[in-house]
């Protein structure tokens, strides 16, 4: 999609997660150790993108020797529910990583979720394609009664 000119925001009704995930390369050099967890996240992301039954909304990502994952789930159970389900790709990948890579120190891998209710988000996009949670949910164009980001945050109670 290309960028629209106009100011719009993103809307989205109800709860929903954001959920930021990465990667950090420690030891650059050690490619056998980094390049197996690296490989691991396309495997997921087609499997929820195949089944957004799952909760899966949208995510945008940024590779580096830090990776970043921005990801938005419709909840936090769903996130949970596929972080344990046996059958999906996270949890071979997790007991993988624990396994073959444990605390050696090679590369390292965190997560922050953060569950953000009705009115308590805010967004704007202009010379923006589709993005973030715009593209998760809906990008709208701000009218005038949403000029502000205080305004928008209260439209979105």
């Amino acid at each position: 999609m290309s960028a629209q000119p106009m100011r719009r925001c993103a809307q989205i009704s109800g709860e929903f997660v954001v959920f930021l995930i990465g990667m950090r390369i420690n030891r650059p050099l050690r490619v056998d150790r980094w390049a197996p967890v690296m490989a691991a996240m396309p495997r997921m992301l087609k499997e929820l993108q195949a089944h957004p039954e799952l909760g899966y909304l949208h995510g945008e990502s940024w590779v580096g020797r830090t990776t970043l994952m921005l990801q938005y789930w419709r909840s936090l159970d769903q996130l949970m529910a596929y972080a344990k389900d046996r059958q999906a790709a996270h949890l071979p990948a997790w007991k993988a990583f624990n396994q073959r890579l444990g605390r050696d120190g090679a590369v390292g891998i965190w997560h922050e979720t953060y569950v953000v209710t009705p009115g308590r988000f805010e967004s704007v996009y202009v010379n923006m394609p589709d993005f973030g949670l715009g593209r998760a949910a809906a990008c709208v164009e701000v009218g005038a009664g949403r000029a502000t980001a205080m305004e928008r945050m209260k439209a979105t109670h």
